[in-house]
């Protein structure tokens, strides 16, 4: 079974995240940093993929990480993907933009979801605070929210305990 990670990173934040996962998982590859991604069909090949966004064009009804995601959203949403297991995590700040805190993770998450993945990773918004946001369906985010400016003592417990329900997500992830 093949762990593919991929990230997309403005300040470096997002990468940092995406290799403290790496570091909690075992059998997953190390993080790649999806502009560095040739051939997005690579996805293709990973049993699980895990992917990380920031969320920067707050209020944004489309493009909202400002990173290379934007320009891959349709091409993902092409893949077949269907069998494989895609989680998503984002960052955002909860306190300054409490009404679009991670939205970018919605994005993402729809355009996986149409190419056939079996969406994981889902956490509850109960222990969050904020206002609106974009990716929330239902009770729960549609991934892992992180809020390194205003929450980042939270980050690492929030990081284990998700890797832990990944592990029970995603056969063969140890």
């Amino acid at each position: 079974m093949t762990i593919g990670i991929y990230f997309a990173t403005t300040t470096g934040k997002t990468e940092d995240i995406a290799e403290r996962i790496h570091g909690l998982l075992g059998g997953a590859e190390s993080p790649i940093d999806i502009s560095d991604v040739d051939d997005l069909s690579e996805l293709v090949n990973h049993d699980g993929i895990i992917c990380g966004i920031p969320t920067w064009n707050t209020g944004a009804e489309s493009e909202r990480s400002g990173t290379t995601w934007d320009s891959l959203l349709d091409e993902i949403s092409g893949l077949s993907l269907s069998g494989k297991k895609v989680a998503i995590f984002g960052l955002g700040d909860s306190s300054t933009y409490t009404e679009n805190y991670c939205d970018a993770m919605e994005e993402l998450h729809r355009y996986f979801k149409e190419a056939g993945a079996s969406m994981v990773g889902y956490v509850s918004k109960s222990e969050y605070t904020f206002e609106e946001s974009k990716s929330v369906v239902g009770d729960s985010f549609c991934g892992l929210p992180l809020d390194e400016d205003s929450e980042s003592d939270m980050t690492d417990s929030r990081i284990s305990k998700w890797v832990d329900q990944l592990k029970a997500e995603i056969p063969g992830l140890a």
